[in-house]
């Protein structure tokens, strides 16, 4: 590797809105890295996410193609 053509990667503190805090690796300049959602706190990883069959799409498929 050629010297001085690599970002630095250096341990940082990231910290969520909902509060959790931990520690990881990146090339990131700061030391210290605001989220807005993590996977603490993400509907996906809790399990509070919700389908939302906008305009009957996930029916009009059904009818379409049918149950196999």
């Amino acid at each position: 590797m050629k010297p001085e053509l690599h970002p630095t990667y250096q341990e940082i503190s990231v910290t969520c809105s909902c509060g959790n805090k931990f520690e990881t690796r990146s090339t990131f300049s700061d030391q210290e890295l605001h989220l807005d959602v993590c996977s603490a706190c993400h509907p996906f990883y809790t399990g509070q996410q919700k389908i939302v069959d906008t305009a009957g799409r996930i029916d009009k498929f059904q009818r379409r193609f049918g149950r196999s």
